[in-house]
């Protein structure tokens, strides 16, 4: 609209011309929203509410006499309140530019004083404290001119060709560099020993591996010798096997051997010599016979030809007997009784033949039937 004027968020209208502003100030401030202007009887300026900056750098000499380069940064701006905005329009409006060059020299002349009343390691180790005495001492003073400081940075200190604050600086530097030393060789030797573990668990697991494959190949070697030993030791047991039945049918065939031997040689020489007893045992019974008869005057002379013919019956039933196969149940009992059989009947015979020629006794003469030891009796 023709006449209305509206100042951007960080200005400050200044409308002169009409009546007075605040405070007697000659013009009136607008700030944070518009205003109508007659053009012609009005004029309008803007001053800036920006920040705004301004850099330093100063030559300044210690209370140790060190003359030293001090570099700094100031960041300011116009008050917001309208006291600071008349005081600042009054002096910058129409050289705005000349509010960084003014608060320059003044906090260029607010530093010498102050470093000069400080030692070099007090200005080194304590800047932040620098700072705000600085800003400090300068607050009333950019006040009057409606400016505020919102920080003040000490960018650098130099103390030239003097040397002074790297003597300074040596001791620590030498306290640096001996740790930094000590942290080098900490960290080689901690390389080392990295280096060193790292080689004792390569040889250990070469080491492991090492016997893994030793183990295996052994295991392997085993299973191919045990393979190969399969076969004959198969063999070996088939011809054991076969040794064994082997043996066994020999003990069998000796046992049969032994058997036949038995049948065919062992038992004709036992039929023989019982035989030969019976023989005996039938001599020693006619003798004794004759020797009764002898002592009996009874006899007749057939008892007499039956008794000499008595041997004769009982040999020809011995012969019998050695030509047969006989198995003989109870050893020695049991050929003596086939002996004592055979006596028996040879008697049984004897008093048959007596019977049948008529004793005139009718038989006075006859045998007493043989006793359970074999014995024959005759009266």
């Amino acid at each position: 609209m023709f006449g209305y004027r509206v100042p951007d968020p960080d200005q400050a209208m200044l409308i002169s011309g009409g009546r007075r502003g605040q405070g007697g100030a000659p013009f009136r401030v607008v700030t944070g929203h518009g205003k109508f202007v007659f053009p012609v009887f009005r004029k309008t300026r803007f001053l800036t509410l920006a920040m705004c900056e301004s850099e330093v750098a100063e030559t300044c000499v210690t209370k140790q006499g060190i003359v030293l380069t001090v570099r700094a940064v100031i960041a300011f701006k116009v008050g917001n309140d309208t006291e600071s905005i008349v005081n600042a329009g009054q002096r910058f409006l129409s050289d705005q530019d000349q509010m960084s060059v003014l608060t320059g020299r003044i906090f260029a002349g607010h530093l010498r004083a102050i470093i000069g009343s400080m030692t070099v390691e007090e200005i080194i180790t304590e800047r932040q404290k620098l700072a705000t005495e600085v800003l400090d001492t300068s607050k009333t003073e950019m006040a009057k001119i409606g400016l505020i400081v919102d920080s003040l940075q000490i960018q650098s200190i130099d103390d030239g060709d003097t040397g002074y604050i790297a003597a300074m600086s040596a001791p620590h530097k030498a306290a640096i560099q001996r740790q930094a030393q000590i942290a080098q060789a900490q960290a080689a030797q901690a390389s080392a020993e990295a280096e060193q573990a790292a080689a004792r668990k390569q040889a250990e697991y070469a080491r492991q591996t090492a016997i893994v494959q030793a183990e295996y190949s052994a295991e392997v070697e085993r299973a191919q010798a045990q393979a190969a030993q399969a076969g004959p030791l198969a063999d070996a047991h088939a011809q054991q096997e076969v040794l064994a039945a082997r043996t066994e049918l020999a003990q069998r065939a000796a046992d049969l051997r032994q058997q036949q031997l038995v049948a065919e040689i062992v038992k004709p020489a036992e039929a023989e010599a019982e035989r030969i007893r019976v023989l005996a045992l039938a001599e020693a019974e006619r003798m004794r016979i004759q020797a009764e008869a002898a002592a009996s005057h009874g006899r007749v002379a057939l008892d007499r030809m039956l008794i000499d013919q008595l041997p004769q019956i009982v040999k020809e039933a011995a012969n019998g007997l050695s030509g047969a196969n006989v198995n003989v149940l109870n050893g020695a009992d049991g050929l003596g009784e086939i002996a004592a059989g055979l006596v028996g009947q040879g008697l049984t015979i004897l008093d048959s033949v007596r019977r049948s020629l008529g004793s005139p006794e009718g038989g006075a003469d006859k045998a007493d039937k043989a006793d359970e030891g074999g014995r024959v009796e005759i009266r």
